[in-house]
């Protein structure tokens, strides 16, 4: 395999102009709203001097995702698509706006703040959905791994820069500066959604109401490569999730240092950044599913392999491949799920996985928590990783269509939705 083809594959942005004015528009509102968690983590703390507190900014982002989630889906499976997104970004830069004007003229108690991040939340759980089934309507079918991963680096982008300018700018500025920013990003993700194309439901839009959400749950019960492509995600994040543990393994194996501990999650995000950057290894292959279960079971692994090293270096290499291993993971993952979803359930499929995504790893951090105090924070990370690498191998022996090749389709759009310029 050549160089060019091991390097992240970029067809997707000059062959689809509507996708590469989204990629652009959702990447640098990214940027933006992971600025906006480190002010608000600031504000609240500044506001009450509580862990407790802080821990709630948490549960205010993850409780709307998990209870509207699903009947935002169906909701996306019953309306045009675009015009859904436009109404939910609208919702949540007006959030962005209000944010601002309390960090600016306000004295909000802390309440009032955690109640406007749960208001934003509550249409990021209508846009989340949206968002994700864009790319299998805009690319066609043998450029949709490509797609996902050119989303995954700009998410990891966001996620390693957004957090330190974030907090440049609230030491500098205040908070209210720093949600002024957010606020105005929300103009790129404005320039990505008027770009895109009307996409209406198709002939058979979803049932209103519970119906509507029961038949999206009806697929995922029925569809064993579906259902085992969440279960696999749901292994990794909820019986492996490392970053509660990473004070009390940098107390137990590093002496405490805060140096260290800062770099725990930088490394497991340059890992991530690192296998995009040569995602053509992976996107171009036809077993998207193999790749995901030996993606966990990589994570798995390499995260036993970090509880278990007591060299400071060491630790920190396998923490990356742990990065590495997710980002295979989580881009093969989204493939296999929207190659296989009908085009009328994909926004309520769609909810489902973004609330797998929001809820495992919230999870997984608690029972990290337990059972490091049971035991040792070396302890809970072997002991999720061991978990972890075998549940992956029971979903995988239990799931033969994982293991086996995508069946080809005729080119164009991964999906048969109505699309209309």
């Amino acid at each position: 395999m050549g160089l060019r083809r091991t390097l992240i594959d970029v067809t997707p942005l000059p062959a689809s102009p509507p996708f590469r004015r989204l990629w652009i528009g959702q990447g640098l509102s990214g940027f933006g709203s992971q600025m906006t968690l480190v002010a608000v983590m600031f504000q609240i703390w500044q506001l009450t001097r509580s862990p407790a507190w802080t821990g709630a900014v948490g549960l205010a982002q993850a409780v709307p995702l998990i209870t509207l989630g699903l009947f935002a889906g169906s909701v996306v499976d019953r309306v045009d698509r675009r015009k859904f997104y436009l109404l939910t970004t609208s919702g949540q830069a007006v959030c962005s706006l209000l944010l601002a004007l309390q960090g600016l003229f306000g004295h909000v108690p802390a309440v009032g703040v955690l109640g406007l991040v749960a208001l934003q939340s509550c249409f990021v759980a209508g846009g989340g959905p949206a968002s994700r089934t864009f790319i299998p309507h805009l690319l066609p079918r043998q450029q949709l791994s490509a797609g996902l991963a050119l989303g995954r680096i700009a998410f990891q982008g966001a996620m390693l820069l957004g957090p330190a300018l974030g907090g440049l700018i609230v030491g500098a500025l205040g908070v209210g500066a720093c949600y002024l920013i957010d606020a105005l990003t929300f103009l790129a993700a404005f320039y990505g959604a008027f770009g895109l194309p009307k996409m209406q439901p198709g002939d058979e839009p979803a049932r209103p109401g519970l119906r509507g959400v029961l038949d999206g749950l009806a697929l995922l019960g029925r569809t064993p490569v579906i259902r085992g492509a969440l279960l696999t995600d749901l292994a990794a994040t909820v019986l492996s999730m490392p970053v509660s543990l990473f004070p009390v393994v940098n107390a137990e194996r590093f002496g405490g240092n805060p140096r260290t501990l800062g770099l725990f999650l930088t490394v497991v995000a340059v890992g991530g950044v690192t296998a995009s950057l040569f995602s053509g290894t992976f996107t171009r292959s036809r077993r998207p599913g193999l790749l995901m279960l030996a993606g966990s079971a990589a994570w798995g692994t390499a995260l036993a392999l970090f509880g278990m090293s007591s060299n400071r270096w060491g630790g920190l290499a396998f923490l990356a491949v742990a990065g590495a291993a997710d980002t295979v993971s989580v881009v093969s993952r989204s493939t296999v799920v929207q190659l296989h979803t009908p085009p009328g359930l994909l926004g309520r499929v769609s909810a489902a996985e973004q609330i797998v995504g929001q809820a495992g790893p919230d999870i997984g951090n608690v029972r990290g928590g337990l059972v490091a105090g049971a035991t040792s924070g070396t302890a809970a990370l072997v002991s999720g990783g061991l978990l972890c690498l075998g549940a992956v191998a029971v979903v995988g022996a239990a799931t033969a269509e994982l293991r086996g090749p995508v069946t080809p389709r005729p080119e164009g759009p991964a999906s048969g939705l109505s699309v209309h310029p």
